[in-house]
């Protein structure tokens, strides 16, 4: 963030001083000083002080420099792979890892929607799979025997949390290459 560059500009295209955005926020000098040498980053309410006296919102404040970070883009997508412990954190920890960079980071936006569009996909799919795994099991077999039926509800288990995780992986590699990400299936929900 380079928000101490955007004070500093709207400070002085309104003729105000240091010390006169000091008075009118209500901050000290020195936090002024500090903010506009880039010592600290204006947070919370010191923040909205400062929109307030110079007439802003403190959106308008933060200069968000867009960084393009492939590492965390490959963190991102490789915490999905908690899908293994439970399948909706698959969606949760990836979407919480999303949101706290989205709009900060190159190509992050368009990697998290994908990945969060088709983990969301592929819960439905493991859910509604399963109980259609069962009930065709159940309904089109005469005689359906426990055995069968565990037995392809846990096929399906298998194969669904196979290709997920490789589709994890192979994107991953696409993300590493700069390539388009591909997820397959998804629907877009994000």
């Amino acid at each position: 963030m380079r928000s101490t560059i955007k004070i500093k500009e709207l400070r002085t295209r309104k003729g105000f001083s240091q010390e006169e955005l000091a008075e009118k926020s209500g901050l000290s000098l020195r936090t002024i000083q500090r903010i506009e040498n880039g010592e600290t980053e204006p947070m919370g309410d010191s923040l909205q002080k400062i929109a307030n006296a110079l007439d802003t919102v403190p959106e308008e404040l933060m200069d968000w420099e867009v960084e393009e970070n492939i590492s965390f883009i490959k963190r991102m997508n490789l915490s999905a792979l908690m899908f293994l412990v439970f399948p909706l954190f698959g969606v949760l920890i990836p979407y919480i890892i999303w949101h706290s960079k989205k709009g900060r980071m190159a190509k992050l936006d368009e990697a998290g929607s994908a990945l969060i569009n088709f983990q969301i996909t592929w819960n439905f799919l493991l859910f509604f799979g399963l109980i259609f795994t069962s009930v065709s099991m159940i309904f089109g077999n005469p005689e359906p025997s426990l055995a069968l039926l565990i037995g392809a509800g846990l096929f399906y288990l298998i194969a669904a949390y196979a290709y997920n995780f490789l589709m994890i992986l192979i994107n991953t590699s696409l993300i590493q290459k700069n390539k388009p990400l591909r997820y397959i299936p998804s629907i877009k929900f994000l």
